[in-house]
């Protein structure tokens, strides 16, 4: 389209120089004559001429600079995004409160929702992958028993939001939960035998990254959502990961050993045992994104990790190494502090920089908690640096946007649309 585009608009300047001297000689033809053998034509024709050019010349430059960048500018649309969790499902369950929130979120000047799909060990959604692996197959069912993933995705598209589905959850999962209890040997440990850590969803176990049955769950459950729906991509966060503790189950142990023929070292930082499980976790997302595009090439494959350094030393999480192998389409770094200036040396470090050269990236923005409001000023500040150094935002989440605020409703959402003035929505790939 751009190409077709460019050949018009390139045609119609042609045709404007071409019409212009056209006028020009005719008018100066009776004249030509006399003038040419004197020392004043040129001058007297550049005098003339001059002011033409110079009108064709600044029609072309505003014409180039307000569609041709336009067109190059299509894969770097902004973000403006809204994470759909489970802390949202009484609005989630409810088709009429679905379409209010897309209404609002459209009147707002939002693109893109990012509704969860995985979380605590369960599926929200009626699943065959799930319930082979021992999972109540539909868990979380709308208030008449409808599919709310597909209501939330199809009255996003109403709207003319993208849709991207969220695996919240990755490889963690509580204790008690379903997956953990009838597959124990899917979890990993930790050096001293424990198995679980604690989260800001609270304890919870780990399934093992490395382990291939965990592998296919994990890829059937994410081909499912991409084969059943029409989502606009599929999305994984911090926790597509596994805490540095982790990793001293007996399969894990047996598979490192055989490959460095050395056992696993006693310090979990231990830098090439680091490297090891990270770029095991690597591999895997190499695959998955690999099945995930063969079966929807055009998909977005999207990460939402913490900032580079705690997710690789910490989570084993090497998202920059996923970018420069380029399976990563869309990145949402969480910086999720309130302290400006800290936030803003966080957003400016060079792996978000480099990731922005390549691919639309965007911050994770905090909008407050049940028992942590935040205030709108440290919103709008936020936002605004994020958006002065060319980058999206996706808010955490839906309902803190306005439910858990001081300020009343009608002030909290002048604030957002404040934010976004002007719409920007974002192009579907079909």
């Amino acid at each position: 389209m751009a190409s077709k585009f460019h050949y018009k608009f390139m045609g119609w300047r042609v045709w404007v120089a071409n019409a212009s001297f056209k006028s020009m000689k005719l008018s100066f033809l009776h004249d030509q004559w006399r003038l040419r053998q004197s020392n004043t034509y040129r001058r007297i024709l550049l005098k003339s001429v001059f002011p033409i050019l110079v009108l064709i010349s600044f029609v072309s430059v505003l014409l180039g600079n307000s569609f041709i960048p336009a067109v190059a500018q299509l894969p770097r649309q902004e973000i403006r995004g809204v994470w759909m969790t489970n802390n949202d499902f009484d609005i989630l369950k409810d088709r009429r409160k679905v379409q209010d929130a897309m209404g609002k979120l459209r009147q707002l000047n939002f693109n893109t929702v990012y509704p969860v799909v995985w979380n605590s060990g369960y599926v929200m959604y009626p699943s065959v992958v799930a319930q082979k692996a021992g999972i109540q197959p539909f868990v979380f069912r709308g208030s008449d028993g409808h599919d709310i993933v597909a209501d939330v995705i199809n009255q996003a598209h109403n709207r003319g939001l993208l849709a991207i589905p969220w695996f919240e959850f990755g490889f963690m999962a509580p204790p008690t939960s379903e997956l953990a209890m009838n597959h124990p040997e899917w979890l990993t440990k930790k050096r001293n035998g424990g198995q679980t850590s604690i989260s800001a969803a609270g304890e919870v176990v780990w399934l093992n990254p490395f382990h291939p049955q965990v592998q296919r769950l994990i890829t059937d459950l994410v081909l499912e959502i991409v084969t059943n729906y029409d989502v606009d991509g599929i999305q994984f966060d911090d926790h597509m990961s596994l805490p540095h503790e982790f990793g001293y189950d007996k399969y894990t142990i047996s598979l490192y050993t055989k490959e460095t023929k050395n056992a696993p070292p006693a310090n979990h930082q231990d830098p090439a045992w680091v490297r090891w499980r990270s770029d095991k976790i690597t591999a895997f997302m190499v695959k998955l994104n690999q099945a995930v595009k063969a079966r929807k090439p055009k998909i977005i494959f999207s990460v939402a990790p913490n900032y580079y350094d705690f997710a690789y030393k910490s989570q084993l999480q090497d998202w920059l190494a996923w970018i420069r192998l380029k399976i990563v389409d869309e990145l949402i770094v969480q910086v999720y502090r309130p302290n400006l200036q800290s936030f803003i040396s966080t957003i400016s470090r060079p792996e978000i920089q480099e990731a922005q050269k390549l691919i639309p990236t965007g911050i994770g923005i905090m909008t407050g908690l049940r028992n942590n409001a935040v205030p709108m000023s440290q919103i709008k500040s936020q936002v605004r640096t994020t958006r002065e150094r060319g980058l999206g935002v996706a808010f955490f989440y839906y309902r803190s946007l306005w439910d858990y605020s001081q300020e009343d409703l009608d002030e909290r959402q002048a604030g957002f649309q404040a934010l976004f003035p002007n719409s920007a929505l974002r192009a579907r790939i079909e």
